[in-house]
């Protein structure tokens, strides 16, 4: 009884070494891929969560990863209001809407030119760097200072366009969809312009 007993024992043992050993127990981690909406083949930029006014994950170039997202957006917007102003003025001038003077009886091309030749450029120069000055010290204050200050609000609104969070939120959209849109009209309409030699319609 006792033979049998250590031969069983034995043939368990030694089957025993033909099973396979239980794999080794790991942490499942859950992947978090977000599309982003503007470019579906794309991830998500981190960064862009979508509070701001017109988020739509579009960064190809991974800016956001580099620079503060406030940054960013003030600088878009204040491009994007440059260029509203600078298209209109671009077009107004060659419809014939001019200072008085011979100077300023030139098209928006030449403009460039008769500045310089008049010393224009350099009060240009000053005025925008006064501008420029007043102009960083509320974006310090909202990079580093702890301001709740959002990128591009000057705090103007003498029509009260914005006086629900409904109707900021619309028109802060509407902005910053138009200061797109001006930043390829204007360069579309300088490129048309010099491209023809033409005053508007530029063809």
């Amino acid at each position: 009884m006792a033979r049998q007993t250590v031969l069983a024992l034995a043939l368990a043992a030694s089957t025993s070494g033909l099973v396979a050993p239980p794999a080794p127990k790991q942490a499942l981690t859950k992947a978090r891929y977000e599309a982003s909406a503007a470019l579906p083949f794309m991830e998500k930029p981190e960064a862009l969560d979508g509070s701001m006014a017109g988020d739509v994950g579009f960064d190809p170039f991974g800016f956001s990863s580099t620079f503060n997202v406030k940054w960013l957006r003030e600088a878009e917007i204040k491009h994007g209001r440059l260029c509203m102003l600078a298209w209109v003025g671009f077009v107004a001038t060659d419809l014939g809407f001019t200072l008085p003077g011979d100077m300023h009886q030139v098209s928006s091309v030449e403009a460039h030119d008769v500045a310089c030749k008049y010393g224009a450029m350099s009060q240009i120069f000053l005025w925008i760097g006064f501008v420029e000055v007043v102009h960083s010290f509320g974006v310090a204050q909202m990079m580093w200072m702890g301001s709740p200050r959002v990128p591009g609000d000057f705090g103007l609104d003498p029509l009260d366009f914005c006086s629900t969070p409904e109707k900021e939120a619309d028109m802060k959209l509407k902005e910053i969809t138009h200061c797109r849109l001006a930043m390829f009209a204007f360069s579309g309409v300088v490129t048309q312009a010099v491209l023809t030699g033409k005053g508007f319609p530029y063809f």
